[in-house]
């Protein structure tokens, strides 16, 4: 692979409170619900973390993905705490883009151990489909502990698959590559996307059955 071309997408974050990050990125931040997708089982490139229950994904920013780096918003399904890391912050850093007109990457050098926890997310790339297997394969060799998930082909209900490749840097941080021709195609704005978020935040009862779960097993304990 003597050249090779990406483009940036988005970073993940992780949330146990919908509505509280829907108020606060799209009321206070003015941001808008670009599109939102359920899933009713764990991703197989561990999009949602190491769990395997349902989970949503929400794509959130100022404009459209194909021409704006934006925020990926992913909730797990009775999760209420996650555990974050130490993964921001701290001087001594450098700078790192794909071009000019395109969102940078930020080396951060810290002088302690980076702590990675379930509350870390992973930043995106896209780039031609056909250049995925030849990047796996040059990291490969260079160190196969670096390929986090071989390449896949992930699904999402109603819309276009997408091959995906997640790789490691030598601190733990996840990088997701991703075929850019499906997913020019899976990132099309959705004018629904806002109103599907609220009505899975309405429909959300994980609260309610964790209660119910933390009673019964209260009474079998007296």
């Amino acid at each position: 692979m003597s050249s090779f071309t990406a483009r940036s997408l988005h970073y993940v974050f992780k949330t146990s409170n919908r509505q509280k990050t829907y108020d606060f990125y799209v009321k206070k931040l003015g941001m808008k619900i670009l599109r939102h997708e359920e899933f009713g089982k764990g991703c197989e490139a561990s999009c949602n973390g190491p769990f395997d229950g349902k989970w949503s994904k929400t794509m959130i920013g100022y404009g459209s993905e194909d021409e704006n780096f934006v925020f990926e918003l992913v909730y797990n399904y009775g999760l209420k705490k996650i555990p974050q890391g130490n993964d921001f912050g701290e001087e001594n850093r450098v700078v790192l883009s794909y071009g000019s007109d395109q969102a940078s990457l930020e080396l951060v050098s810290k002088n302690h151990e980076i702590k990675r926890d379930i509350g870390s997310g992973r930043i995106a790339f896209s780039c031609p489909s056909k250049e995925l297997p030849q990047l796996q394969e040059k990291v490969k060799n260079h160190d196969e502990k670096r390929v986090h998930t071989p390449l896949v082909s992930l699904d999402t209900p109603g819309k276009a698959t997408v091959q995906v490749v997640i790789l490691t840097d030598p601190d733990g941080h996840e990088i997701c590559f991703v075929g850019d021709e499906a997913f020019k195609e899976l990132s099309q704005v959705d004018p629904k996307a806002d109103n599907l978020l609220q009505e899975s935040i309405k429909g959300d009862w994980s609260d309610e059955w964790q209660a119910k779960q933390a009673k019964r097993a209260e009474k079998q304990n007296n």
